[in-house]
């Protein structure tokens, strides 16, 4: 089980490096340009969705970027659910 921390833009290469290689059980939390993979009906959000994985988008990052209603499935967290699922997961892996 890994927690992904996605901060590339759906657009990005690391962003469908990302897609590649999370797998169930894993989680993905969106923030940074990452946060537009949460706007609903959007490719990059469908794709995640399409995966078997816990979805978290940084609350602060979105409010920034706009995202105010994340897609369904999408759990909205701030900087203590961050640091809460780095306690959770052991293994992490950043993508920029």
């Amino acid at each position: 089980m890994i927690l992904h921390t996605l901060n590339a833009s759906p657009s990005s290469a690391a962003f469908h490096d990302c897609l590649k290689v999370i797998h169930t059980g894993d989680a993905v939390v969106l923030m940074g340009d990452g946060v537009y993979a949460a706007l609903k009906e959007t490719d990059a959000c469908i794709e995640l969705q399409a995966k078997d994985v816990e979805l978290y988008i940084l609350d602060a990052d979105a409010l920034l970027a706009g995202v105010t209603e994340p897609a369904s499935g999408m759990h909205s967290i701030d900087m203590d659910g961050l640091v809460a699922l780095t306690e959770r997961f052991p293994r992490q892996q950043a993508w920029y």
